[in-house]
């Protein structure tokens, strides 16, 4: 949990240092730490459960937004985030270069909601609709809302294990 913790500390000095370089955002950056947070101890729960590194996992969760992060935008921030986030996670020292790209790839890919990836990449986008679930947002894209009606019909309920969607 340590190499968590640290990811989100860098995580939230990149927040703050990208809410002063680019003011107009989509979402505040109150948000992305809440959202980061959030996602990240549901990517942990699922890594848990699906036997894969709950640091790891977490991680994933935790940056899966850095595109929005750097761009402000919701726009494409998916593969806006894939070439910036290898640099960000080099910088921490937290990781290996395998985990770099394989993080790297979870963050890249995690707007593809009704696409089956690696089980790291599908950690990022069921915590992501999860942790906007758990606020009470409506999903605003169908596939979005298509993963969280799974993830619910499995009995999601922050104990029972959940497999990931079929392939």
């Amino acid at each position: 949990m340590n190499r968590l913790m640290k990811t989100q500390g860098f995580l939230f000095d990149e927040i703050d240092r990208y809410a002063e370089l680019v003011p107009e955002r989509d979402a505040t950056p109150i948000y992305e730490k809440i959202h980061a947070v959030g996602s990240g101890k549901i990517g942990y729960i699922l890594g848990l459960q699906r036997g894969l590194d709950p640091d790891l996992a977490a991680a994933a969760a935790t940056i899966h937004d850095y595109g929005r992060i750097v761009t402000g935008k919701q726009e494409g921030h998916a593969e806006a985030g894939y070439e910036p986030v290898q640099e960000f996670l080099r910088r921490t020292e937290l990781y290996t270069e395998e985990e770099i790209q394989a993080l790297a790839l979870a963050v890249k890919n995690h707007s593809r909601k009704s696409e089956v990836g690696s089980p790291l990449e599908e950690i990022a986008k069921d915590a992501d609709v999860l942790d906007f679930h758990q606020y009470g947002y409506t999903m605003p894209r169908q596939e979005q809302q298509d993963r969280l009606d799974a993830l619910l019909a499995a009995g999601w309920d922050g104990k029972t294990p959940i497999a990931p969607p079929e392939k």
